[in-house]
């Protein structure tokens, strides 16, 4: 049974037909549509490639997010991150839990069921869901700086639904290493 979702604020202007949650402007499109896309832009590019560029957007994307979020609501530390994957989750992108956070760590674990990419791709043998990585980093990293550490992490997918065996995704953030940069997750 679907049912609405009254707690996401979804508004269309009557004149421009614009879309806005949380104050920000949205697109609405098919999932095929989203996906066909995303597919076609790393078979051009590469998987790697993709996922390199995808990581340090949706890192920036998320850290701008959440500090408009934090200041919007009066949120701060975990209660930012946990609504970030609330709104992830009612987005349509899959359900995301925070299955662990350590902000004095710098540490995360993300699990994500209901992948919009696992129900599109199906079962394909890799991770498929490396766009996310970026998100948890700089979402992770932006309450970190708000909180006054320089601490800074990075964000993997260590497991994807859409790989044999597996029924969830999982990611994991942790402190980046001298030698570690953003990771590929392709």
């Amino acid at each position: 049974m679907t049912k609405m979702a009254p707690e996401l604020p979804i508004e269309v202007d009557v004149e421009t037909g614009v879309w806005t949650t949380d104050a920000l402007p949205m697109l609405y499109v098919p999932r095929h549509f989203f996906i066909n896309n995303h597919v076609a832009v790393e078979e051009a590019l590469g998987a790697e490639r993709y996922a390199d560029i995808l990581y340090h957007a949706g890192y920036k994307s998320a850290w701008h997010w959440c500090e408009k979020e934090a200041e919007c609501h009066g949120l701060e530390g975990e209660a930012v991150f946990e609504h970030y994957m609330k709104r992830l989750s009612q987005r349509g992108w899959g359900h995301f839990i925070t299955e662990s956070i350590d902000l004095d760590a710098g540490t995360a674990s993300v699990r994500l069921e209901h992948s919009a990419f696992v129900y599109q791709l199906g079962k394909v043998g890799r991770k498929v869901e490396y766009m996310f990585t970026g998100w948890f980093a700089g979402a992770m990293d932006q309450i970190l700086s708000a909180r006054g550490t320089d601490l800074r992490t990075v964000a993997v997918q260590v497991q994807s639904a859409a790989e044999e065996g597996c029924d969830v995704g999982r990611f994991e953030v942790h402190p980046q290493s001298v030698s570690s940069s953003a990771p590929h997750q392709g």
